[in-house]
């Protein structure tokens, strides 16, 4: 196979996969919605877990859809339905919602945890394809997904299909989290590590505060203010109105722009720059990360009533792994 005809391979399976998924939406917006609705709502009102399962590529599918839920506030894990069948439905307790990934939704090993969910009246949500299948009629709600082509030119690898079934989780997940008022604080408390982690710790917990912020008043000489900004260490000074609020900022830039304005002469006041930008302490580190990158700059002061109650800089973004 060339190169022209992998790139052809590749958007093929590209388009028929997107296709696939601009069919789900259509199916959402008619008879699919109202059980995906129901869906919702009886996962919100259990008081247990969301239990998921399934086997094969399901499986695997299936794997991701629960971590998701649980990552995002919906208690849940998976358990695989051949395990099940050997002691595992014992992890199933009767507060809980079983969700079944079988895209034909005849899978043997499913026979156990579908009658154990019947016996004791666990709730049964089912993903699937087929609404006619063993386990589209013994679901209390079946999600019936269109059936459309895999991107497998035999049409046998699970592709398409499998695409279909993590895009119906990933709504779950997100129509669960939207609906319970689930925050980014909320995100971090389950995301504590790594990059994600970072982006989600507020300014306050980064910020330099007190003594560290380099502070000086409209009128103050530009010689005291540069001794400010070097005995800091931060590059800039922050400029303050008599009432505390904070009227502009001194950077490095400003001073090199009026190096030839008989700069030592001038006051704090008539080299600052007005109104820069700034923070509150409880902007994520991401938000305050993407304005220094949107602006050039490596500083932003951190304000609260209009009032400097810290500074920041972007080496402390870079130390947590924000980026």
């Amino acid at each position: 196979m060339n190169n022209s005809a992998k790139i052809a391979s590749a958007i093929r399976t590209i388009e028929t996969e997107k296709a696939a998924l601009e069919a789900l939406s259509e199916a959402i917006k008619g008879e699919l919605g109202s059980e995906f609705d129901k869906a919702v709502e009886t996962i919100r009102n259990i008081k247990g877990r969301v239990i998921v399962t399934g086997v094969g590529k399901s499986g695997h599918i299936g794997t991701k859809v629960a971590s998701t839920l649980a990552s995002t506030g919906t208690p849940a894990f998976f358990v695989h339905s051949a395990e099940a069948n050997h002691g595992d439905l014992g992890m199933i307790a009767r507060d809980d919602v079983v969700l079944a990934l079988s895209w034909s939704g005849e899978t043997a090993e499913l026979k156990g945890i579908l009658a154990y969910s019947r016996r004791f009246s666990i709730p049964l949500i089912a993903i699937t394809w087929n609404n006619k299948s063993a386990l589209g009629k013994v679901a209390d709600i079946c999600l019936a997904l269109p059936r459309e082509q895999e991107a497998c030119p035999n049409g046998l690898a699970p592709t398409t299909s499998t695409i279909m079934q993590m895009a119906t989780g990933d709504a779950l997940a997100v129509a669960l989290l939207e609906s319970r008022n689930f925050s980014a604080s909320d995100f971090n408390v389950f995301h504590p590590g790594g990059s994600l982690g970072a982006s989600l710790v507020h300014v306050s917990e980064l910020m330099h505060t007190g003594d560290k912020v380099p502070m000086a008043g409209l009128d103050t000489p530009i010689s005291d203010a540069v001794s400010k900004m070097s005995e800091k260490g931060f590059g800039c000074v922050g400029i303050t109105n008599p009432d505390g609020s904070l009227a502009g900022i001194i950077t490095d830039g400003d001073l090199r722009r009026n190096m030839g304005n008989n700069i030592l002469e001038m006051s704090t006041g008539e080299v600052m720059t007005a109104n820069p930008r700034t923070v509150e302490p409880d902007t994520l580190a991401s938000s305050a990360m993407a304005i220094l990158n949107e602006k050039s700059i490596t500083v932003l002061m951190v304000i609260e009533a209009d009032k400097p109650v810290g500074i920041l800089h972007m080496h402390d973004l870079l130390r947590i792994g924000v980026a």
